[in-house]
């Protein structure tokens, strides 16, 4: 069973609804017993960091969910459900993460360009992972965010994107895939990754 983790923090349906495409075995849960059961974990997301860290611990996610994806489990992040995985994010004042990703989120700098950054962008790959199968490299997604991570190490960095800088959107190691981009929003290119994620699960 894929569990989709609902911790109130933004609407989970689409990404729900892009699973389900590829899979019957989906369900939400905002019940961290549910991990017991499950064979990967999405976590995905939208609004402000702290308040996501806080709901986590509160519903008693935060533990279970670190030690699911230090075990090795299939996990996916999106959105916010990425940048929760690093360490520490300076949102709304600095707030500490699930600390599974060495590295800071941070604010855009302040340029001519707007902030969000919303709309499509290209993805350089800079690394592999059978997640990205078939998937060109310059691929276009769809983005919606403020903040991005600066990471400590390259190690796990999958794709970058250009927006006045260039930022790390996809990160990944083992069973673990993570993007900055909402994947379910992203047309064919979005729904590949979410595809061989689901066929990895499930094979």
């Amino acid at each position: 069973m894929i569990t989709v983790i609902d911790y109130g923090m933004g609407n989970i349906r689409s990404v729900v609804k892009a699973f389900e495409l590829y899979t019957k075995d989906v369900q939400v849960s905002n019940d961290p017993s549910s991990i017991k059961k499950s064979s990967a974990l999405i976590l995905p997301g939208d609004g402000a960091f702290a308040m996501a860290m806080e709901n986590l611990k509160k519903l008693g996610w935060a533990e279970p969910l670190k030690k699911y994806i230090e075990d090795g489990g299939y996990f996916f992040g999106v959105c916010l459900g990425y940048q929760l995985l690093f360490s520490s994010s300076e949102e709304f004042g600095c707030s500490d993460g699930l600390g599974i990703i060495e590295g800071h989120i941070t604010r855009f700098p302040k340029n001519a360009l707007k902030v969000p950054h919303m709309g499509w962008n290209s993805v350089k790959f800079t690394g592999t992972s059978a997640f990205l199968d078939g998937l060109p490299d310059n691929s276009y997604f769809y983005f919606i965010h403020s903040y991005y991570p600066e990471t400590a190490s390259r190690d796990c960095v999958l794709g970058e994107a250009e927006y006045g800088i260039n930022f790390p959107c996809i990160i990944g190691r083992g069973k673990l895939i993570a993007t900055q981009f909402h994947p379910e929003k992203s047309h064919r290119c979005g729904l590949m990754i979410v595809e061989n994620f689901v066929r990895r699960v499930c094979s």
